[in-house]
């Protein structure tokens, strides 16, 4: 007994510590933000669907290139959409209140048709990033399917996330982005593994014989650089080799099914802040990549040249300095002047007011209209080169496939740099100008991007700076000229902060080679790391390469920018967590590892030190659901407010139902509400979860008696047809026993006209 009640003790003690570091940290930082054609108009939302049915593609001619296994799957990851936090901006305020759209794993697997066991698996889900929990969890969840998924480890496959930063958190494996979330949440985890295993399931049970191509187009007024300053730091010829400020290509890689012809899906890469949804928005969605890989699919539903269970996979590029806000950064003081250039700061000095705009804007709308706007840009680039001619495309040659992973240590590594001279990374720091936040989405107090460090610069700092572990002198000369803020990589209690391992690896087929990274790479030092590669990749492979760019993925480590970027520390410079030459060792690391991608390589790299896993030994202090009852008379699924008899399209409609809390059954690969037609007397369902355009709301109208309701709306602008409809809604109560029953709520009928 006295054991039992001194471990309860303890956890009590750990409890109220790491609540106390909460509030510390969040009211030192802030809100901090991990993320940090023509323009849309009144018909944006029904064009993509009334433009015509979009045309038909027949199946094109057999390619030219080399035979591939190849195969996707996609499968639901949607963790809990209410009451727990987001991951992306780190806003404490941002807690789900619903779901506008469901997020997914997309997995693609290539393998080399003469040799099968040598294969990688590229997954796209929809998360703020890959992480180090969910990797392991992943790694886990396919190593036990046994069998034929022996092929399967930790060198071929790579989880890359979106970046969304409308999805729910607490599923990171340290504990700097796990404290906005109250902690690890093991439902939200478990959805992103289950989800995630269940498509590269999928996706190896439809490998087939195969063909590959790759091509690229601009996305037209894609997305913005939100550090211009910084960028400009990088040398005056080396910007005068590219065009724009923010890599504009699209790069779109395609894969054909040998026995008809017809494609399988797609994955593309190109780089875009998925922070069109805003820091207030409170429903789950999949940004801009989540639009785009929707409307790609739908789009090519039926279409003759897509098979059946087409997937789209919209992968992020070097997006570190990109917005999707390409209007540019105003103050909401009502002065409506822009930003200060250098410092994104508003006439008062501070950063809050200082907010990037969106093509739509002054829809007022928590960004929901831009976000559609800006995906379906990707989604224009995207279809158009898919409906190019084969011969337009670049055949992907070479039958091997390879890839390698290993683990490296930045703390205080030391390497050369090409010209000989000495380098070294540090333990992870982030400095002043990370509590600023960007202009997507700007962080709180006094802290500006491009922050001196002045002791003074919060008057919150000088209190909270005392609670936390003061960095070395070893270490401020290794990270300088960045001020150290947070000095998270030497911060052990209770667990790790943030990595000081991160994961190293680059997926190889044909000629075309993947950089798996886990940082968010500026635009320019996406294009270094890049071109270092393809010019040593073109002597081991034997062949001119094609070189994307994707992640964040595998772990979470933030930023890397270039040197010269870095020395104006500005947000982007203030999250590069190992210091001025973080870049250099990046480069170093996957160039010096190419050998392990030629095409008589045999071998793989040494593991290296694994990342601690924390998943057994966080925190999590969000409470479960307790009850859920009704009001006297009423019952679940009753309908509280009905729509009304008739609409006009165009309309938005809505419907009120006695609710329970979601989190008692995320009904992965299912939905929590429908839209049903009426045709022939029978009622069909043609919108659910996925819909972009059908929204679901819940909230508490009791807490202590565990009373709720659930809003499902309708936005009707969203392509739909005259016609007879009604509401589903699906739900999972719990009682005060713990038990979970299942119920459903219909609607009146009403009628689109």
């Amino acid at each position: 007994m006295a054991s039992t009640v001194g471990s309860l003790q303890s956890i009590a003690q750990l409890r109220r510590a790491f609540f106390v570091l909460t509030i510390l940290v969040v009211f030192a930082v802030g809100a901090i933000a991990f993320s940090g054609s023509s323009h849309g108009n009144g018909n944006r939302y029904s064009n993509f669907f009334k433009s015509g049915q979009q045309p038909k593609v027949k199946p094109r001619a057999a390619p030219a290139g080399d035979r591939y296994l190849i195969g996707v799957g996609k499968a639901d990851i949607t963790g809990p959409v209410v009451e727990l936090g987001f991951a992306g901006y780190a806003n404490t305020a941002q807690t789900g209140t619903g779901l506008r759209q469901r997020l997914y794993s997309r997995a693609f697997i290539v393998a080399d048709a003469n040799n099968p066991d040598d294969r990688f698996v590229y997954l796209v889900i929809d998360t703020q990033s890959g992480d180090t929990a969910a990797r392991y969890g992943v790694l886990e969840g396919v190593a036990a399917l046994g069998g034929d998924y022996a092929v399967y480890g930790s060198h071929n496959i790579a989880v890359t996330g979106t970046h969304s930063h409308a999805g729910p958190g607490g599923w990171h494996n340290y504990l700097l982005p796990q404290i906005t979330n109250l902690g690890f949440n093991k439902q939200s985890y478990q959805a992103i593994v289950d989800g995630a295993v269940l498509s590269i399931q999928r996706a190896h049970q439809n490998l087939q014989e195969g063909y590959l191509d790759v091509a690229t187009t601009d996305v037209v007024n894609g997305s913005i650089n939100r550090s211009l300053w910084a960028y400009l730091q990088n040398p005056e010829a080396e910007r005068a080799r590219y065009s724009a400020d923010t890599d504009t290509s699209l790069t779109l890689l395609r894969f054909q099914r040998a026995s008809d012809n017809k494609n399988i899906g797609v994955l593309t890469w190109f780089p875009v802040h998925p922070t069109s949804l805003l820091g207030n928005n409170t429903h789950v969605a999949g940004d801009n990549k989540g639009v785009a890989a929707w409307m790609l699919e739908k789009a090519l539903e039926g279409d003759d040249s897509a098979a059946d269970g087409f997937v789209a996979g919209f992968s992020q590029a070097n997006v570190g300095d990109t917005s999707p806000n390409i209007l540019g950064a105003y103050c909401d003081d009502g002065s409506g002047d822009m930003c200060s250039f250098e410092n994104s700061t508003c006439a008062d000095g501070k950063s809050q007011s200082c907010h990037g705009r969106g093509p739509e804007f002054r829809a007022l709308d928590l960004g929901v209209k831009s976000c559609y706007e800006m995906g379906r840009r990707q989604y224009t680039a995207a279809r158009e080169i898919y409906d190019l001619s084969s011969s337009s495309y670049t055949p992907v040659t070479g039958s091997s496939v390879k890839a390698f992973h290993f683990y490296h240590d930045m703390s205080f590594w030391e390497f050369t740099l090409p010209d000989g001279s000495p380098a070294q990374t540090c333990p992870a720091a982030l400095g002043y100008s990370f509590a600023a936040g960007t202009s997507d989405w700007p962080g709180a107090f006094d802290f500006t991007q491009g922050d001196s460090g002045n002791p003074d610069a919060s008057p919150v700092w000088s209190i909270v700076s005392k609670f936390l572990l003061a960095p070395t002198p070893e270490q401020k000369k290794c990270q300088e000229p960045k001020p150290v803020l947070l000095n998270v990589g030497q911060l052990k209690l209770p667990y790790a902060w943030t990595p000081n391992i991160v994961d190293i690896q680059m997926l190889r087929v044909g000629q075309f080679v993947i950089i798996v990274s886990p940082v968010e790479a500026s635009t320019m030092a996406g294009r270094r790391w890049k071109e270092a590669v393809a010019e040593s990749a073109a002597d081991v492979l034997g062949q001119e390469p094609i070189v994307v760019l994707g992640g964040p993925a595998n772990t979470y480590a933030h930023y890397v920018v270039t040197p010269e970027e870095y020395g104006v520390q500005r947000y982007e410079g203030a999250s590069t967590l190992y210091g001025q030459h973080e870049l250099d060792a990046f480069i170093n690391l996957t160039v010096s590892s190419l050998t392990y991608l030629a095409p008589d390589a045999s071998e793989l790299p040494a593991q290296g030190p694994l990342p601690p896993d924390n998943r057994e030994s966080s925190l999590s202090l969000l409470a479960g659901v307790v009850l859920d009852s009704t009001p006297l008379g009423s019952s679940f699924g009753r309908v509280v407010r009905q729509p009304a008899a008739s609409y006009s399209i165009g309309a938005t409609v809505n419907v009120t139902f006695q609710g329970a809390n979601p989190r008692n059954n995320l009904r992965l690969e299912e939905t929590f509400a429908a839209v049903e037609r009426q045709v022939d007397g029978r009622w069909t369902r043609v919108r659910d979860d996925s819909d972009w355009f059908l929204v679901y709301t819940w909230r508490r109208t009791n807490t202590v008696l565990g009373h709720s309701e659930v809003d499902v709306t309708w936005e009707t602008e969203g392509g739909a047809e005259a016609g007879t409809y009604r509401f589903r809604y699906y739900g999972d109560s719990r009682n005060i026993l713990g038990t979970i029953t299942a119920f459903e709520g219909t609607s009146n009928s009403f009628v689109l006209q």
